[in-house]
């Protein structure tokens, strides 16, 4: 998952003198949020240098050791991120953001059930901006570890904030059909549709898949001619050629 960061800049007063401990969390802050700017563009060792210092100025900035756990996960640096998740819970145990990451981590890593203890964590703040984004990753985490009824329980809550929440409808078109339920898997990836125009490969081949069980033999052909024309040589382009 990614962790949005923007560079706030911090511009002192003329003649006030900011307390020395004070003073060292702004640095950090700063080094972290374009640690974080760093990270979005895939400048992995740039991001750890801007770290690096912003530990230099204050050791307890739990947020910069939740950028750096995020910047080693992507580097597949296992051990060193869960270090990091681990330190910024240490210094701050009610960061939300800190949990859905630590929870992603885990999830990521084949570790399911222990990631949905931390995305619960992260919702039990009440200050936590995205809940929504929670729940997607339980809902994504328990569809993954085989627990279909708890994975569509947290999708639809992950839906109930944001309707149009992309990810979850996906997921909630792929359990649905998953589950036999064709029509009310026909009706989440509509929904997904509505909003993203460049299908890929796989959803592309999921529709198809969907229209086929509902009968619907028009949007069938439709969404076949889109994956035919789009990804010729796609492995789900084959198996609609050789009609799997």
């Amino acid at each position: 998952m990614k962790y949005v960061l923007w560079v706030l800049l911090l511009v002192g007063c003329a003649g006030v003198k900011q307390p020395s401990h004070e003073r060292a969390q702004n640095v950090a802050k700063i080094h972290t949020e374009l640690a974080g700017m760093y990270f979005e563009r895939a400048q992995m060792g740039v991001a750890l240098s801007e770290i690096e210092l912003a530990l230099q100025a204050d050791r307890n900035y739990a947020t910069a050791y939740t950028v750096r756990g995020l910047i080693h996960m992507s580097l597949r640096e296992d051990k060193e991120a869960e270090e990091d998740f681990l330190q910024s819970l240490r210094l701050d145990n009610t960061d939300s953001e800190t949990h859905n990451n630590y929870g992603w981590f885990l999830c990521q890593r084949g570790r399911a059930p222990a990631s949905i203890a931390h995305f619960m964590q992260a919702l039990k703040n009440p200050l936590y901006t995205t809940p929504e984004r929670a729940y997607l990753n339980a809902g994504l985490c328990s569809q993954k570890a085989g627990d279909n009824k708890g994975a569509e329980d947290f999708l639809l809550r992950a839906l109930k904030i944001q309707p149009d929440m992309g990810q979850a409808l996906l997921a909630m078109a792929q359990l649905k059909f998953a589950q036999g339920e064709a029509r009310d898997a026909r009706k989440y990836f509509a929904l997904y549709a509505q909003k993203n125009e460049n299908l890929t490969a796989e959803q592309l081949w999921l529709a198809v898949r969907i229209e086929r069980r509902v009968g619907d033999v028009n949007a069938e052909a439709s969404y076949s001619l889109q994956l035919r024309k789009y990804y010729p040589d796609a492995s789900e382009t084959q198996l609609l050629m050789y009609g799997k």
